[in-house]
């Protein structure tokens, strides 16, 4: 039987690698890597930094497909999550059935937690039902960048008594963010926070968590939205790619 480890490595930082994680590192051998292009191969870089730090007395090998992408536009988003899930569905398919033999340990390394905003443990299920390939798999949680926001900018995610709320920035545009005072919004690619009309709304604001290049801002919305956005579109143009993340608290 073949055995896979799905295993968040948190939101940037080596040292968010929890000891669980560590010791599922030093079982894999075999790690899957998903190729996303030359303008994030640092994320690639960091997976490998994360094993050579870690590993200790086992040999392993990487092996690296390209990752498929979402077709961008004015479509139905979930049409196209879906489209994109099953092509790479063929993709973790056909690296199981063939980099990966019988007795052996293959590992996916999730940047955060692969609870949280990704699909590597849906594709995974998909794969099961499928049938055409046999294998077992645990799951190892990460340190999100829900919580690596939160302890960057040392401040509780919720007020007391009161519910949080996770969210995209899609949502969060079309009105349909609910009645938590606490709103965590991530996947925005449109600046989507600039749409809230309360601007004595509090927001904290960080963006490649984490890591050496991480920028964070936080205050009024009245006070530090055109910051925010000027610094985004600065960063993106820099790095060619932005992750980032935000808490908005009502007043």
């Amino acid at each position: 039987m073949k055995h896979l480890l799905v295993i968040g490595i948190g939101a940037g930082n080596p040292d968010y690698i929890t000891m669980q994680a560590v010791k599922a590192l030093n079982r894999v051998d075999v790690f899957f890597l998903m190729d996303k292009g030359k303008s994030k191969q640092a994320l690639i870089d960091l997976r490998r930094e994360i094993c050579e730090r870690y590993i200790t007395d086992h040999t392993y090998r990487f092996v690296e497909a390209v990752s498929p992408e979402r077709e961008r536009g004015e479509g139905d988003y979930t049409a196209s999550v879906d489209a994109l899930n099953r092509a790479r569905q063929q993709t973790f398919e056909r690296l199981i059935n063939e980099q990966l033999y019988d007795g052996q340990c293959g590992g996916f390394l999730v940047w955060g937690d692969p609870a949280l905003y990704d699909s590597t443990l849906r594709i995974l299920q998909a794969i099961q039902a499928a049938g055409r390939c046999e294998f077992d798999y645990e799951v190892i949680p990460g340190i999100s960048s829900v919580q690596a926001l939160a302890a960057q900018h040392k401040i509780p995610l919720n007020t007391i008594g009161r519910s949080v709320e996770i969210t995209t920035g899609r949502r969060l545009a079309a009105g349909q963010s609910g009645e938590a005072d606490s709103i965590v919004v991530m996947l925005d690619a449109e600046d989507s926070y600039q749409q809230v009309a309360d601007r004595d709304t509090e927001i904290y604001w960080g963006a490649y968590l984490g890591t050496p290049d991480e920028i964070l801002i936080s205050g009024r919305l009245a006070d530090v939205a055109e910051e925010i956005e000027h610094v985004r579109k600065a960063a993106r143009a820099e790095h060619g790619w932005i992750m980032d993340i935000y808490l908005l608290r009502k007043p």
